[in-house]
């Protein structure tokens, strides 16, 4: 059969045809056969259908030949720690993130939580999971098979029976959310944390537990940090919508919590937790763009004259933080595959996106949610000042349009038109992710979405904002004509 689940960099797919506790079992196997697997640690979301996902899977990664730890229910940063703390032969996580509800899918690492894609063995997989005999398949799965009902899947009841995995003596359950903490809080003197008050919004996702073990944790040094909770508890069902604060739409709770309570800082993250978005004491959101840079600067005066990776959307600003810091910027193509690579290769103690993912060197080189946070409000504390005026000196320095997604008929053209128009004016071009053309006082870049017929364009300018308005003005002008 073949999969249409598998992408570039992870598994996605809609519930059904696409994504099922077959085609999980699939994975499974495939995976555990094709690294030869002894040990793969395995979690999953809040989603309804991710713990019968997982199950499925687990079921493939014993007939693979793997031994399975399962920590529950997780986000995908805890797979990150657990594969490498636990010394394991890989880790696969079941999560959508932040896409709809009616969609699941896995992310999958190997040893030392390295990323696993197309180009280094997601592609072996795939062709593997797709050789197995449908009905072989459905004979193995049936050895671990309950009693099931119509529908049960949809509401959390799946097919695998969690008694038969553990009667294979190849299954246990097992937390390393102690350990997981205390790696957390390794990146900060907690020490230097002053009274905060932060509001923190789970979006009903995973993050809820990580949130209350960090809070613990902090308690129990003496740190006097107050943590306001808004849609805290794990919900499969999304009551408030899926998180993902990326989304302007999904920012007005956070923002309103932030105000109402006269709180420092505001904090949300998607399903999976692996990325999180910052309010300033005003309650307005802060573009992960600027993150970066103050994250960059954090690093920098721990590890000064390391090596921090960023992408090549918008960096004027980020390189600026990076040099006066006396650090070594260098750019990498977007897309967490590369920018891990890249900072293996420079030895990079860190690594952002404007999308907000961050990666780090002591965690495997892997992005995390919760670090970019911890460190933000240690900045707070040892600064003395408030998080808008600390972005705002930046922004101000270097105005950005932030992310814009345009549908067109014809990506390519579309570019060509922008090339034809502005490549004879610009001082230098970039290619290293899309089209990225320099001028005097401003640049732009543009890419084409791989899997949609999508323009997505970031302009930014140094310290002019009407210069800004104009070119993105006329840029999208240009994009939207025929």
């Amino acid at each position: 059969m073949k999969l249409s689940c598998f992408k570039a960099y992870d598994i996605r797919g809609q519930l059904g045809e696409q994504l099922n506790e077959a085609v999980a079992y699939r994975i499974g196997r495939a995976f555990a056969e094709h690294l030869e697997a002894k040990e793969v640690v395995v979690g999953a979301d809040i989603r309804l259908t991710s713990e019968p996902l997982k199950l499925a899977l687990s079921a493939g990664l014993i007939d693979g030949g793997a031994a399975v730890t399962d920590l529950g229910m997780t986000g995908t940063e805890e797979i990150y720690f657990a594969t490498s703390y636990l010394n394991q032969s890989g880790g696969i996580q079941v999560t959508a993130s932040h896409n709809p509800i009616d969609y699941n899918g896995l992310k999958l690492v190997r040893e030392g939580s390295r990323p696993i894609s197309g180009d280094t063995g997601l592609d072996k997989v795939k062709s593997l999971a797709e050789s197995y005999d449908e009905q072989d398949v459905a004979v193995s799965l049936a050895a671990y098979a309950k009693k099931q009902m119509q529908g049960e899947f949809a509401k959390g009841q799946g097919l695998v029976n969690k008694q038969a995995l553990f009667a294979t003596d190849r299954y246990h359950n097992q937390s390393v959310l102690e350990a997981y903490t205390e790696h957390m809080l390794g990146y900060i003197d907690p020490g230097q944390l002053k009274p905060l008050k932060l509001v923190v919004n789970a979006g009903n996702g995973a993050a809820g537990h990580a949130i209350d073990a960090i809070e613990k944790a902090l308690h129990g040094k003496g740190v006097k940090i107050e943590f306001i909770k808004v849609n805290h508890q794990g919900d499969g069902t999304f009551p408030n919508g899926i998180p993902n604060p990326l989304l302007p739409e999904c920012r007005h709770q956070t923002r309103e919590a932030v105000i109402g309570h006269q709180a420092d800082m505001g904090i949300a993250w998607d399903g999976d937790f692996d990325r999180c978005f910052l309010f300033d004491e005003q309650g307005d959101f802060i573009e992960g763009y600027y993150i970066v840079g103050l994250l960059a600067q954090a690093f920098l005066t721990k590890n000064p004259g390391a090596a921090v990776i960023f992408d090549p959307r918008v960096y004027w600003n980020t390189e600026d933080v990076i040099l006066n810091a006396g650090g070594r910027p260098v750019m990498s193509k977007t897309g967490h595959a590369f920018i891990k690579e890249r900072m293996r290769k420079e030895d990079a103690v860190y690594g952002g996106e404007m999308s907000a993912h961050h990666y780090f060197r002591d965690f495997a080189y892997c992005d995390s949610g919760m670090i970019p946070w911890l460190l933000v409000a240690e900045l707070l504390s040892n600064s003395g000042k408030p998080l808008s005026q600390l972005v705002s000196e930046r922004i101000a320095a270097f105005p950005s349009s932030g992310e814009i997604n345009r549908i067109v008929d014809d990506a390519d053209a579309t570019l060509a038109r922008i090339l034809k128009t502005y490549q004879p004016l610009a001082n230098r071009r970039d290619n290293t992710d899309g089209i990225g053309l320099e001028f005097d006082n401003w640049r732009f870049n543009l890419r084409k979405s791989n899997t949609e017929p999508v323009i997505r364009l970031n302009v930014e300018t140094r310290a002019d904002k009407a210069l800004l308005q104009q070119k993105t003005t006329e840029l999208l002008q240009l994009i939207d004509s025929k």
